[in-house]
């Protein structure tokens, strides 16, 4: 597939470093731009949740960061990216929970997760919402399950395309209602949550970075979220348990990576960039804004992203094979 290249933009730039010839090193580093690859369309959820910690964390670099988004094949586009690029701390990788579940879904993928990338550190772990266009017909998520059954041959159900965490959340949500829905997959949540609010999809999971702006401003009708406790932003939202499918239980953790071989005096300077970015206000209150919160400090460590990402690995595996899902 060829990666489509879209919204790149200069997002955080600081005083300082000007060079345009990097050693990789730590000493200089950065001595030229940064890149964050977002594996998805610009506006969604990954896209958002990087472009607020870009700036906070050029200035606690010195540098400068450009966030490029790289769309394609569930975020395996845009991984394979950084995969191959040079391991010299210049081009990194945000992904979300779609890194571990990738291997279990494309035969041949081109890269290993934990072989071909190095861990940078934790940023958030994001609380997901189903919604749907605001005219459906069903006003609480029991009515929705009861819908879909008895409507499953003409209900739509968007996603991000396979391995994306709203395919995967879709997955869960046919897989606990016992029901095989018409899937429509989009390059990105942002494209599909715009036809979802335009009324050209019925329903679809989706990440409260991504939803909760539509949901106060009354373009989407908001069933339920997918954490055991109700999220701040979305007091009247309720869970996925107490509408009675505990079943459907995800969030979506976002981390940073980089190439294989990066030296590791740069991949604890970008580490410590996003521990500073978690804990500047502003990323803090937009986060709340938002529904989610930084990862603890503690988290945001590569020992801690890579002991996630290897749990995440074996849990997805198997709800994986028990759905038998493939992507081409």
């Amino acid at each position: 597939m060829i990666a489509a290249l879209s919204a790149v933009s200069l997002v955080a730039a600081c005083s300082g470093n000007g060079g345009t010839e990097g050693s990789g090193s730590g000493g200089g580093y950065p001595d030229q731009n940064i890149t964050i690859v977002v594996p998805f369309s610009a506006g969604g959820p990954t896209d958002t949740v990087t472009r607020m910690i870009a700036d906070p964390m050029a200035k606690a670099l010195g540098g400068k960061i450009v966030v490029q988004n790289v769309e394609g094949a569930g975020g395996t586009v845009g991984a394979g990216q950084v995969a191959r690029a040079k391991p010299d701390g210049y081009t990194v990788l945000m992904h979300h929970i779609g890194m571990s579940t990738a291997p279990a879904l494309y035969k041949d993928l081109g890269y290993q997760p934990l072989e071909d990338f190095e861990t940078v550190g934790l940023v958030t772990e994001v609380p997901m919402t189903v919604v749907a266009r605001k005219n459906f017909e069903p006003t609480t998520f029991g009515e929705l399950v009861t819908y879909v059954k008895a409507n499953a041959g003409k209900v739509t159900l968007a996603n991000a395309g396979i391995g994306a965490a709203s395919h995967l959340c879709g997955l869960l949500f046919q897989s606990a209602a016992g029901v095989k829905l018409q899937e429509v997959p989009y390059e990105g949540t942002g494209p599909a949550l715009t036809d979802l609010v335009g009324g050209q999809v019925d329903f679809m999971c989706d990440q409260t970075t991504n939803t909760s702006g539509q949901i106060a401003a009354g373009e989407v009708k908001a069933y339920a979220v997918t954490t055991p406790d109700r999220v701040k932003s979305l007091p009247d939202v309720p869970t996925t348990a107490e509408a009675g499918m505990p079943q459907l239980a995800v969030s979506v953790w976002h981390g940073l990576y980089v190439p294989a071989g990066t030296p590791p005096e740069v991949v604890q300077k970008l580490s410590a960039a996003l521990t500073a970015a978690l804990a500047d206000q502003a990323v803090i209150d937009q986060m709340a804004k938002l529904g989610t919160a930084p990862v603890p400090a503690a988290d945001a460590t590569p020992q801690a992203h890579e002991a996630k990402l290897t749990e995440q690995l074996s849990i997805w595996a198997k709800i994986i094979a028990d759905a038998g899902v493939k992507a081409s």
